[in-house]
């Protein structure tokens, strides 16, 4: 028999208040083909991107966080030394420790909570909430702040076709606490690790450290090129569109409702093509609001899907209370999807 006394927290979790903040440089397409042979046609066609935000050296992964996260907590309608704990999904940071969520918290005033760092690429948004969740309904934290951050500016290879102009800079929060209903829905989420090297950084710390030029890119004044993100474009589109709508079914599935359910979804803002394939997989009804935030904020990978869901609630295309389908996924390639009600 244990002598162990049982954890006891909340009956559910639910998101209590949505931060953002998005750098005050607005990059258009204009910018991006100074570097490549391309056309704003081209990337508005095969991506929907028309604009960007790219981070001033002042606006860092922590400077982006405290604004989006002061914007949460007070949404929420509570203090910061509430905050039970933080968790900061980022993959551009580049701090290999301390975690960057303590510096936030004690930006933030949050007292001494739990801060962690998690790395799971775009749908680490996705990860932090369950996570979050779990806190709360098991105890160990009443509030939790799960924030979303990405200077990508910092890892795109500008002359790089593929990607180059794929990229944003941002930060989107939430406070999740407890309910008394259920306002955060089963998880579904998971890997797929033998198709990593679909997305990932160009070169590995350690190499490009070690400054071998013969193994290293090389831009075209030859020096050595800082590591970027790269991807293969036909294989991720292929995967997102085909096997990410079944986990989004899945999730719909797990949390007892139908797409005719739904009011929002919002999805990670990776390509425009992706997000409407996924809409027509779906078969998502006329009345159901689609996020399509990446056509003026780009892919800022896990700081997405709360910035679009900020973006949704700020205009009014959705409202608090509405049943909300959220779903991220890329490098790794990891993937997670839940329904949620929006605060």
């Amino acid at each position: 028999m244990s002598k162990i006394k049982p954890s006891k927290g909340a009956p559910y979790a639910r998101i209590m208040g949505v931060g953002g903040y998005r750098p005050a440089r607005v990059v258009p397409n204009e910018v991006i083909l100074e570097k490549i042979d391309s056309s704003d046609e081209w990337i508005r066609s095969r991506s929907g991107i028309a604009t960007r935000h790219w981070a001033s050296p002042e606006e860092t992964v922590t400077a982006m966080s405290v604004e989006a996260s002061g914007k949460a907590i007070a949404e929420a309608g509570i203090a910061p030394e509430q905050i039970g704990a933080v968790v900061v999904s980022t993959v551009s940071h580049f701090k290999q420790t301390p975690a960057v969520a303590t510096e936030i918290a004690d930006k933030i005033g949050a007292g001494k909570p739990a801060a962690f760092d998690i790395s799971a690429g775009c749908a680490g948004f996705g990860y932090g909430l369950t996570l979050a969740k779990g806190m709360i309904v098991e105890g160990s934290a009443e509030y939790v702040l799960v924030i979303g951050v990405e200077r990508l500016s910092d890892l795109t290879d500008l002359e790089d076709r593929a990607t180059a102009f794929l990229f944003g800079d941002g930060a989107g929060a939430v406070v999740v606490g407890p309910s008394d209903v259920p306002h955060i829905g089963p998880t579904v989420w998971g890997s797929e690790g033998d198709k990593s090297e679909t997305i990932k950084q160009t070169v590995p710390w350690n190499e490009f450290h070690a400054g071998d030029v013969s193994n290293l890119p090389l831009n075209e004044a030859g020096e050595i090129k800082f590591p970027a993100i790269t991807q293969e474009g036909q294989a991720v589109f292929r995967w997102a569109v085909f096997e990410m709508a079944k986990v989004a079914q899945q999730a719909l599935d797990a949390a007892g409702i139908t797409a005719d359910d739904l009011d929002v979804f919002i999805p990670h803002q990776a390509n425009m093509r992706i997000i409407d394939s996924m809409v027509k997989t779906l078969k998502l009804p006329e009345h159901v609001t689609v996020a399509r935030d990446v056509e003026t904020t780009g892919n800022t990978s896990a700081a997405s899907i709360p910035l679009a869901m900020e973006r949704l609630l700020a205009t009014g295309q959705a409202k608090s209370g509405d049943t909300a389908l959220v779903i991220g996924f890329g490098a790794g390639l990891v993937f997670a999807a839940t329904v949620v009600t929006l605060p």
